[in-house]
């Protein structure tokens, strides 16, 4: 992916400008997702939650499926990037 409003300058250490934030989100047994695009689309309710995979059900065939981790929260900010850290 390209970006392109990035010019040489704006590449420097300490610059202001737009950057994505992305945070795994604290999935919890129980909890109901819904995923919007790609091949896990769908309604899924969260079954089981370790270090590194996540435990799924479909609630209208009851098929569960077991994934690595994959759910982001997703926030664009401004401010200084790179990032400090």
């Amino acid at each position: 992916m390209t970006d392109d409003n990035v010019t040489p300058s704006s590449r420097g250490e300490g610059t202001e400008s737009a950057f994505v934030v992305f945070k795994p989100y604290p999935l919890q047994v129980g909890h109901r997702i819904f995923i919007e695009s790609g091949p896990r689309h769908g309604d899924w309710e969260v079954i089981g939650v370790g270090e590194r995979k996540v435990r799924l059900r479909c609630p209208f065939t009851g098929r569960e499926v077991e994934w690595d981790r994959f759910c982001y929260l997703v926030e664009e900010k401004y401010g200084r990037w790179p990032h400090p850290e």
